[in-house]
């Protein structure tokens, strides 16, 4: 396989960067190296052209000579960059000084720092031979320059323009069919119901299911998923699972693969089971339930290990130490329920067997899915009646084209410049068609004799399909078409273990701190951050799997098979090493660059102890930090140090982090943490801090002191706990912060609240908490700073007022905040804002313990670009008020509202709804949370509505239970109706 141009490329610029910052310091370098450091810097930047040269022209042009010269210029430029860094760490302080003394405190600098300044320019010395050693060679074996008509060959990388990629549409991920397997779906959606399938059953289905009555008789009924990489196993399950899961009291999912232990496994199926709720027709709710909910089995959870785990062992089993205790913990909680379990990409029999060990076996209507590659498995997966095995088979007839055409989403005139060869020569693989047709996507401008020679260049004969390994193809060729700055992003994605649900925030931030991204087209890092991942999106490299209510992506997933080849090509490149998880991978050779410890056995944590650790510059774990090496983060270097959820933190991590003096992005999220440390000040290239959800109540004030500080994220958005700010934000210090989130502003604090005006880059401010007093200075300077932030870069704008009557003074600004995209006001708000309707980019308004009224929607309709409205009105916090200027029935416009696909209402009693026809016309879902509902007409007239989410408090009365039950059974009745799906909740 090639070598990965891109990341080379990548880091070169980084390198670049920095030497240049190293040639500026005059103070830190011995006057006979300055020489050096500047031969190496115009070495670096005649190979990082000649690499972007590379990136430029087709693969197949690299023979073996390019290719090792290429992997000498990686390892010297990781090294070059190491060096760097570690004079950065070692001599980290500008001598500075009055000017008068400027001439004593650079002598005893230099005196003192002699030693360090010594290695470093040893280092330096040694690193300038290997480039001239480099470039020699070079010449010496014929390493030639790539032909200009390399560019215009087969599978040449295409640069990547931002703006093509800036704007992508704001959708909702629901429930979705998957294309090209309609019969099959409703066969086995059939069989999860316990309905008997029909006699003229598909011939890739040859077990039948069995009747109602043979079905109750059997304790668990275990579908079997069963065909080759590629071919639609896991979406077949994923929609079985989506679609049918409310069925059920609990539910779970876990991905298993060829190395995972029964410990994990166990684990996150008892992490997930939800109980639902379950009405007088038997018809359940589905999965997601309300946070109070959630509690609530979490402490159940709790309370099931105080029975089952002896006190002195309940440490190993959180920290899974003892398998045993957490089986039986699961089958305790599992027992008398019905339950729907996705089992995932499972390698061998005897994995099944413990799995299947571990879940009770006395569940009457129970279900299973397995997905796996081998017969072998599913065949020990069918042991009764109720058990059933489907084997998954390519797509033929005109479902290849089906599935092509809904996956490029191209328009008709570049549809025809598509010959039908690139999907019919996919073998009728549903993963081979969806990335052939991100491809497409990514290139509409080709013409047809182009895209005859991409086919012909991975397959030569016309008549002939790809084979099953012929994935591996497709993947390497859509690959190398990319921009190499989209490559370098891409193999970033390793990072993550197979079948996690991963941050889109989390992924770009990261980004951004190893430096893959920098200013394009008069746009941010920040954007061209987003740009780069809707590529990844369009590329159909990456899957959105859940959307914010802004319509943007939340978080995504990675094709195992995709993830596979990725994590391939970053241990070529020595790019990431992948320790444990799902993944069998070689130890690196040489020196580990950016780590990810995804969770092992004792093996594991053998290995690493041949590792050098000593250049690792990205940290990432998952689980406990009991597997990391001496149970130390004592890692010099280390830029990205991401330990979100893990256990076992103790406070001498949080020492040794403030140690790490190259940090730029550090998540501490969901962690023991407690308190952040004085010496975090030492962190002087830190750029984000995530401590959400944790237990830290305040800020250090000398966090003031981080210049780059740019992302502060605290608190915890469902509880609303807040992060005390310090007492003086230095406005001369912190004026690249853009994110201030989770933070509280009380009576009382010494915090400067006028010092916001300063953060005139401030794109996202989130008050989690604000109690103060009608008058005081606080109320003034922070109304004052609201004002004046609009007028610049504020984006997101969050308010929760707890007491006072701060949102009701908002409605005297002057200049309103018009380019807000999201706006969230929390507290007693009995008018809206007159300005509101001036906000035109707003795609996102929650309006939390607010009047229910006609009014107002009939105000709000006028938004032209708004996508999602929620109305909140807690009996937590509710107001006399509030309930009195309410009206008794809310009728929605109709016209207006014309982009808006989501509607929230939540209150102790939701007045009778009304749509009339054309209210509302892309409206996609509807959620309703309440304990009495006076009734909805209408539904009908909402065209593009999908489903109906009604969450009802568990004492709700008879006539709104009665209700429900009536919506639901008419909704099951009506095949072309929304989905309406039952939840329960309890506060």
């Amino acid at each position: 396989m090639e070598l990965v141009v891109g990341a080379s490329e990548a880091t070169m610029k980084s390198l670049l960067s920095k030497l240049g910052g190293l040639l500026a310091h005059e103070y830190a370098l011995i006057r006979a190296v300055r020489g050096d450091v500047q031969y190496i810097n115009d070495e670096m930047a005649s190979m990082q052209a000649f690499l972007g040269d590379l990136s430029n022209s087709a693969p197949q042009g690299h023979d073996r000579r390019m290719k090792d010269w290429m992997k000498q210029i990686r390892d010297v430029t990781y090294d070059i960059e190491d060096c760097v860094d570690d004079f950065a760490h070692r001599l980290s302080h500008d001598p500075g000084g009055d000017v008068c003394c400027a001439f004593i405190v650079s002598n005893v600098y230099e005196v003192w720092t002699w030693r360090p300044r010594r290695d470093i320019a040893s280092n330096i010395a040694q690193l300038k031979v290997r480039a001239e050693q480099i470039g020699e060679r070079r010449t010496r074996y014929g390493v030639e320059n790539p032909k200009s008509s390399d560019a215009q060959s087969v599978g040449a990388a295409t640069g990547f323009q931002a703006a093509d990629n800036q704007q992508i549409g704001l959708e909702l991920v629901g429930t979705k069919t998957p294309v090209g397997v309609v019969k099959e779906m409703e066969e086995l959606g059939k069989w999860m119901m316990l309905q008997p399938a029909p006699h003229d059953r598909a011939a890739s289905s040859p077990d039948p299911a069995p009747s109602p009555t043979e079905a109750a008789k059997e304790d668990q009924g275990v579908l079997a998923i069963v065909g080759f990489g590629g071919v639609g196993k896991t979406t077949i399950a994923s929609a079985l699972y989506q679609n049918f899961g409310d069925q059920f009291d609990c539910r779970a999912k876990v991905t298993v693969s060829q190395s995972s232990d029964i410990e994990a496994i166990v684990r996150i199926i008892l992490d997930q089971v939800h109980p639902q709720y379950k009405n007088s027709n038997g018809r359940t709710g589905s999965r997601g339930g309300g946070t109070s909910e959630k509690n609530r089995l979490m402490a159940s959870i709790g309370n099931l290990w105080d029975t089952v785990v002896p006190k002195g062992h309940k440490e190993d089993v959180q920290r899974g130490g003892s398998t045993s205790e957490m089986t039986q913990a699961l089958k305790r909680h599992l027992e008398g329920q019905s339950y729907l379990i996705l089992v995932d990409d499972v390698w061998s029999a005897s994995m099944w067997d413990k799995i299947k060990k571990s879940l009770p076996t006395i569940n009457k209507g129970s279900r299973i899915i397995v997905t796996t590659r081998f017969q072998a498995v599913a065949s020990a997966c069918k042991r009764s009646k109720a058990d059933r095995i489907h084997k998954v088979v390519v797509l033929s007839d005109e479902k290849p084209r089906e599935l092509f055409m809904a996956e490029s989403k191209m328009g008709n005139e570049n549809h025809n410049k598509v010959p039908p060869r690139l999907w019919e020569m996919c073998g009728g693989l549903p993963l081979a068609i969806v990335t052939m047709a991100g491809h497409a996507a990514c290139n509409p401008n080709r013409e047809e004799d182009e895209w005859k020679k991409v086919c012909s260049s991975l397959v030569p004969d016309s008549s002939k399909a790809l084979a099953q390994d012929g994935v591996t193809r497709i993947l390497s060729h859509c690959y190398n078409d990319m921009p190499g700055e989209i490559k370098t992003c891409s193999l970033y994605l390793c990072i993550f273990p197979k079948g996690r649900k991963i941050s889109r925030k989390r992924l770009t931030r990261r980004w951004l701190a190893e430096g893959f991204v920098s200013e394009k087209d008069g746009l941010s890092v920040e954007d061209v951050a987003e740009t780069y991942f809707n590529h990844l999106v369009k590329r159909k490299i990456i899957r959105a799997v859940e959307h914010s209510s802004n319509g943007k992506v939340k978080s995504y997933q990675v094709h195992d098979m995709v993830l596979e080849y990725i994590v391939s090509k970053a241990s070529e490149e020595n790019f990431v090493t992948v320790v444990g998880g799902h993944w069998i991978m070689a130890p690196p050779s040489n020196k580990v660059r950016r780590l990810s410890l995804q969770g092992g056995d004792s093996k594991h944590k053998k290995a690493m102890e041949s590792m050098n650790f000593s250049h690792v510059r990205s940290l990432t774990l998952f689980g406990s930090l009991a597997q990391l090496p001496s149970n130390s983060l004592k890692f010099g270097i280390v830029q990205v140090l991401d330990l979100e959820g893990c256990k076992d933190f103790k406070k001498q991590h949080a020492k040794e982090i403030c140690k790490m003096l190259l940090l730029k992005y550090l998540s501490l999220r969901r962690t023991e943490i407690d308190k952040i440390p004085k010496k975090i000040e030492k962190l002087q290239y830190l750029e984000t801090i995530d401590i959400r959800e944790t237990n830290v109540k305040e800020l250090p004030s000398n966090i003031c002191v981080l210049e780059r500080l740019v992302n502060i994220l605290g608190g915890n958005k469902r509880t609303r706990k807040a992060l005390k700010l310090p007492e003086d934000l230095k406005k001369e210090t912190m004026k690249s912060l853009r994110i201030l989130s989770g933070i509280e502003i009380v009576q009382g604090s010494a915090v400067s609240v006028a010092d916001l005006h300063h953060l005139t880059d401030l794109r996202k401010l989130a008050i989690y908490k604000l109690s103060i007093q009608k008058g005081s200075k606080l109320f003034s300077d922070l109304s004052s700073s609201i004002e004046y932030l609009g007028g610049y870069s504020l984006h997101t704008l969050i308010i929760d007022d707890q007491s006072s009557e701060f949102l009701t003074s908002l409605n005297a600004l002057s200049s309103p905040p018009k380019f807000l995209n999201a706006l969230e006001l929390s507290g007693k708000l009995i008018e809206l804002p007159q300005w509101i309707t001036e906000l035109d980019a707003l795609t996102k308004l929650t309006l939390s313990v607010t009047v229910l009224a006609t009014d107002a929607l009939q105000r709000l309709s006028k938004l032209q670009k708004l996508f999602s409205l929620t109305f909140s009105l807690t009996s937590a916090k509710q107001d006399p008020g509030n309930t009195a200027h309410s009206d008794r029935e809310i009728i929605a416009p109709a016209s207006g509202f014309e982009e808006l696909k989501l509607l929230r209402f939540s209150a102790p009693c939701v007045p009778l709804l009304s749509f009339p026809d054309k209210a509302m016309p892309k409206l996609e879902r509807l959620e309703l949370k309440f304990s009495n509902l006076e009734g909805m007409y209408g539904i009908e007239n909402l065209e593009d509505l999908k489903e109906v989410h009604l969450r009802v408090h568990d004492e709700a009365g008879d006539v709104t239970k009665f209700m429900v039950d009536d919506m639901a059974s008419a909704a099951r009745k009506d095949d072309k109706g929304p989905r309406i799906i039952v939840d329960q909740y309890h506060e």
